[in-house]
């Protein structure tokens, strides 16, 4: 019978997480995660394999919880507060940003820099993760078009793109340093342009929460 395992999985994959944040997949030796987590190398490759399979796990979770986040402000309801649900969840990518002091950005951002030329686990995953954004933006354009919120004949795939590029872009340019005001100026500014109907020009919502 298999012994069971005398530390929380969980725990070890947070510090691991940490550990490839902080210093990229190039820059984290094994030795550094063992450190990190308190487990000898031979739990960790008992455990999860070797620092690519690992760093796979990480970055699997990581882009899981992003999709998670997006659901959490897109989760659809009625179509009249689409408007509303699209803008908390951009203003909320903002409000990360800002709040992001250290200027660590997003894993999967990082990770797919990184690696994704190279390694078809994180090009996969990462391009999983964007359609899956790209859906649920998708789907409450449409419904804040059904609603006369957004022009109808607008094209919600394009627009969504739109949105998507800004969320991700924002990331980008709060971690190269700009600053937290002009950072929260874009997500006004990007759900300002989207096009409304005749009548309801300059009508945005703004509606934010920080939390990451």
């Amino acid at each position: 019978m298999a012994r069971p395992r005398a530390f929380d999985e969980r725990h070890v994959l947070e510090r691991a997480r940490e550990q490839f944040w902080a210093t990229g997949y190039a820059g984290t030796r094994m030795d550094d995660i063992a450190a990190a987590t308190g487990l000898g190398k031979g739990s960790l490759y008992g455990a999860f394999g070797d620092k690519s399979k690992l760093f796979h796990r990480v970055f699997g979770d990581w882009c899981t919880a992003v999709v998670e986040v997006a659901e959490g402000r897109l989760a659809g309801g009625p179509d009249a507060e689409a408007l509303a649900r699209l803008s908390a969840y951009v203003h909320l990518m903002a409000e990360n940003t800002a709040a992001d002091t250290e200027r660590r950005g997003c894993l999967m951002a990082k990770g797919a820099a990184e690696l994704a030329q190279h390694d078809p686990a994180v090009a996969g995953r990462s391009a999983e993760t964007m359609t899956a954004l790209l859906t649920l933006l998708r789907t409450e354009i449409g419904a804040a078009q059904r609603h006369g919120d957004i022009d109808s004949a607008a094209d919600p795939e394009r627009l969504a793109a739109l949105l998507l590029a800004v969320v991700r872009g924002i990331e980008a340019v709060g971690k190269a340093g700009l600053a937290p005001e002009a950072v929260r100026t874009i997500a006004d500014t990007a759900l300002a342009a989207l096009p409304r109907p005749r009548g309801k020009e300059g009508d945005s919502t703004r509606e934010g929460a920080s939390t990451r």
